[in-house]
């Protein structure tokens, strides 16, 4: 599996790693790959900017939790080739975005935190033009915390 803006890897990454699934972690910043590798050693972590991710191999799956929507609307929209280059075929992905369309800034300790999303419409049209299908789609999922949950399949 293939995190991307893994962060500490806390609660995600180990997750998948306590169900037997290999994670590579990749975080633009350095000090979050510190944590991960210390918080799971066993697993691979690499300091990356996920906007130009370019890795040796592609992945039996992807996720972007609580990372992908960070970035500006046309940094989203250069991600979704850079997901299907970094995984095999039939891998799912799933991500995390706003309910609609809209940018917000928050805070997370005490420091502003960019967040924006596009339209769920987009999100649609760009998986399907970069080969995945939308397996699922919740807005707001109240068994997820209040996520917006996307899970997609690479054709």
């Amino acid at each position: 599996m293939l995190d991307i803006g893994c962060g500490s890897g806390e609660p995600i990454a180990r997750y998948l790693a306590a169900r037997g699934h290999p994670v590579t972690g990749v975080d633009s910043s350095p000090e979050m790959i510190d944590l991960f590798r210390a918080n799971l050693p066993g697993e691979t972590a690499e300091v990356a900017d996920m906007r130009s991710l370019k890795l040796d191999r592609r992945y039996g799956g992807l996720i972007a939790w609580d990372s992908f929507f960070h970035l500006a609307p046309h940094d989203q929209h250069m991600m979704f080739p850079i997901f299907r280059e970094n995984v095999e075929p039939e891998a799912p992905l799933m991500f995390t975005s706003g309910p609609n369309f809209g940018e917000a800034i928050g805070t997370l300790q005490g420091e502003p935190l960019y967040h924006a999303s596009l339209d769920p419409d987009e999100y649609r049209l760009l998986l399907d033009q970069n080969g995945f299908d939308v397996v699922a789609h919740v807005a707001d999922d109240p068994d997820c915390g209040g996520h917006t949950v996307w899970l997609a399949r690479q054709r």
